[in-house]
């Protein structure tokens, strides 16, 4: 049996071994179809567009994508191949919330949001939804969810959100077509509309925020600031909304080692499932340094601001942050 695996998935390479013949790492925006010809498992990030012009002729029987979101994946052709494929859901959904916890209360005591007399507003209630929820409400903040997917009965229309929101953060997958496509749902009618002058955090996809729309709003004080984390062309990303944002950061805030861990025993899952195989045993992620002490609550365990200036002092190194990511924990003891 042989596996491809991106190379940047930390923490899987142990359990692969006891799976596998042959498994070969490899930059997963360098994969391509020679690469996997011979493959039988697939093992991605979204780097690496998962299509016929990659698949096609090969023995793959299995795609699977160490991420929540999939739109890296063309399923219907996959379907049509006859390949079997997986994401992670939910993996990263702590990590998320993590970062918009540490985010929030960053704006708190640097910009001088009061949450406690606040609404957030949050559009898309799935897995990473629920979660930031869970912490916008501990926080003391008034929420709002708008998911017409969900439909649950004390959610709210979109444009309540634009109305009311003094925080909008985004949560959803990236969708091209249907009534509820998410592709600039936050576009230059958006942001003209917005009375409030709302903070903006986009932690989905890239595409979901008009990234030139956005930095217009900025500069037109339609938007009070912005935590952005993921972002349109990446890894060329625009670097005068970089610059002008007050967070921004190079596509990680799902990045902590939990969440990441989450996401290997998933596709370990899989490819037992898949391939009737043995389980090989849980990955655990590794334990913080022994002197670590959390005197400053969530931001002592994270704090993005360290993220975006890195990102801020060296935007052409964006996938090198994102691929050597240093260690990172969630709050273990909340």
């Amino acid at each position: 049996m042989k596996i491809v695996v991106d190379d940047k998935i930390p923490y899987i390479r142990e359990k692969l071994a006891l799976l596998a013949d042959e498994v070969v790492y490899l930059r997963g925006a360098d994969i391509k179809a020679a690469d996997v010809r011979d493959a039988d498992a697939l093992i991605v990030r979204t780097r690496t567009r998962c299509d016929e012009q990659l698949l096609g002729g090969s023995r793959v029987q299995l795609v699977a994508t160490a991420t929540i979101g999939f739109d890296h994946i063309d399923t219907d052709y996959l379907q049509r191949a006859g390949i079997a494929w997986t994401n992670s859901p939910g993996c990263n959904a702590g990590s998320v919330a993590q970062y918009l916890e540490c985010s929030l209360l960053l704006l708190e005591q640097q910009k001088g949001l009061s949450l406690h007399d606040s609404t957030i507003g949050i559009v898309g209630c799935g897995h990473v939804g629920t979660k930031v929820k869970a912490v916008a409400e501990r926080l003391g903040m008034r929420v709002l969810v708008c998911d017409p997917l969900v439909g649950e009965p004390d959610f709210v229309s979109f444009d309540v959100i634009e109305r009311e929101a003094d925080v909008i953060t985004f949560h959803v997958p990236l969708t091209y077509e249907g009534r509820y496509a998410t592709w600039h749902m936050a576009d230059d009618a958006f942001f003209h509309c917005l009375p409030r002058v709302p903070y903006i955090i986009n932690t989905s996809r890239g595409e979901v925020v008009d990234n030139a729309a956005l930095l217009s709003a900025l500069q037109a004080g339609r938007v009070r600031d912005a935590v952005i984390d993921v972002w349109e062309n990446e890894p060329q990303l625009n670097i005068e909304l970089l610059q002008r944002v007050f967070i921004g950061t190079p596509h990680i805030a799902g990045y902590s080692a939990d969440g990441k861990v989450n996401a290997d025993n998933m596709v370990i899952d899989a490819l037992c499932r898949h391939f009737h195989l043995p389980h090989p045993g849980l990955i655990e992620p590794p334990s913080l340094p022994a002197d670590f002490h959390a005197q400053y609550g969530a931001l002592s365990y994270y704090n993005p601001l360290n993220d975006s200036q890195a990102l801020k002092n060296a935007p052409l190194q964006f996938e090198s942050l994102r691929n050597n990511y240093p260690l990172r924990r969630e709050n273990l003891h909340k």
